[in-house]
């Protein structure tokens, strides 16, 4: 199918552009992405990536912080959210399926023993969930379809779901 250059809102030139100049130097696909943090007081801080507005983070009070903003593991589920919504988006407009609308509702269970120091073990989540709708008239083999592509190529998703190394080091 032949797509034009809009197509839910994607400009499928522009990743047209990016595919074409990775299939040319492959050291083109490969990118460093990079956040500051900085500690505002209390259980509050703030996340600045590239020149946006910073990113407020805090617990709830319940907590013991102020509840101002997302705590990060919120931010995490919104981050999945966030990088599925985009898979979607470009895999649709790739395919020529036109979405509608797309929701994703995203949750997960923490046991705060580990956090709280009154356990050892595992302080993350212990599994997430994320719940895809899509409004499309395309047909419903096309959405499978699109649901397999992209939850094989998230970024996020498969930084979650596999052991990635973390190094937390101290200057």
């Amino acid at each position: 199918m032949t797509v034009g250059t809009q197509l839910n809102a994607v400009d499928i030139q522009a990743v047209g552009a990016l595919v074409a100049a990775i299939q040319q130097d492959e050291a083109k696909a490969r990118t460093t992405w990079a956040a500051h943090v900085r500690w505002q007081g209390g259980f509050r801080s703030e996340a600045r990536v590239r020149g946006f507005a910073p990113t407020p983070s805090d617990e709830p009070t319940a907590l013991g912080g102020g509840d101002s903003a997302a705590n990060p593991v919120e931010q995490l589920l919104g981050a999945l959210g966030n990088c599925l919504a985009v898979g979607y988006a470009a895999n649709a407009t790739v395919a020529g399926i036109a979405i509608d609308a797309l929701t994703i509702d995203l949750k997960g269970d923490i046991d705060l023993r580990v956090f709280l120091g009154l356990a050892e073990g595992h302080a993350g989540f212990d599994s997430i969930t994320a719940r895809v709708h899509i409004d499309s008239s395309a047909p419903r083999a096309d959405i499978e379809a699109l649901h397999a592509k992209v939850s094989a190529s998230s970024p996020v998703g498969h930084t979650l779901g596999n052991a990635v190394p973390v190094r937390v080091e101290l200057d």
